[in-house]
């Protein structure tokens, strides 16, 4: 982290993938902002994919260091697709959907919030193939602050995930009175699409189990999303859960 912020939220996955590449260090995620990856491919109908397989032959866009992109070979391994048989260009996050809206590509990486826009911009029915399908236990956002942070001032860390946690709690459950206090505050939400958003990643941040608190992060499941990623090729060996995540900091089930 550059000091500028003393939290913010990352993918976790695209966090794993940075730290093992020695691009990023000295942060620690410290609570779940989504309990399952958020990550998709999004098209609309008409194009002829429903189902991974259907990508075969196809061309997709995105941002060329994007989370989506850069798990997509793994992702395709799961489903039992063949990755080398799919086309990627770049693009921008700005102008993604206009591509996919003027058909030059059949599909675009997205979160799968980004559903309600994708109908929006295109003027069709979107179709999204979410990685979570294959991949369970790849975590979505999270919130992180510097190691330094954590092990410096502890119980601020603690307070301000409890604050953060609690509000993203109250939005999820008055999506529409979030979406008019995010209008007020930038001018080009549409307030719609923005209620619509929050309503569907409600399903990505409640934990799984009865009880289980929100922002909660397990040991054992990123342990096997760094074998998923280390089976892919995508991380070095040795890594562990500990290295990107302060439990003692994380909210407990």
């Amino acid at each position: 982290m550059s000091g500028q912020a003393q939290f913010g939220p990352i993918d976790l996955t695209g966090g794993l993938l940075q730290m093992g590449s020695g691009q990023a260090k000295d942060f620690v995620a410290v609570a779940a902002i989504q309990q399952r990856t958020m990550a998709a491919i999004a098209t609309t109908e008409g194009k002829g994919i429903a189902a991974p397989k259907d990508l075969e032959g196809k061309r997709l866009a995105d941002t060329p260091g994007s989370v989506v992109r850069n798990l997509f070979p793994t992702y395709a391994r799961l489903a039992g697709m063949d990755a080398s048989k799919v086309t990627w260009v770049n693009g921008d996050a700005q102008t993604l959907m206009g591509t996919l809206a003027g058909g030059s590509v059949d599909g675009i990486g997205q979160f799968v919030v980004g559903k309600p826009t994708v109908e929006a911009v295109t003027k069709k029915k979107a179709v999204l193939l979410p990685y979570s399908d294959v991949m369970p236990d790849l975590y979505g956002n999270a919130l992180i602050t510097s190691t330094k942070t954590a092990e410096q001032k502890p119980e601020m860390v603690k307070r301000f995930a409890a604050a953060l946690l609690k509000g993203l709690e109250y939005s999820l459950a008055h999506s529409k009175e979030a979406a008019e206090i995010l209008k007020r505050n930038v001018d080009a939400t549409n307030p719609a699409a923005a209620a619509a958003e929050l309503d569907l990643m409600a399903a990505y941040v409640a934990p799984g189990g009865s009880g289980s608190a929100i922002g909660t992060l397990d040991s054992g499941r990123v342990a096997k999303s760094i074998a998923i990623l280390q089976d892919a090729g995508a991380l070095p060996q040795g890594m562990t859960p500990e290295q990107i995540i302060d439990f003692d900091l994380v909210p407990k089930a």
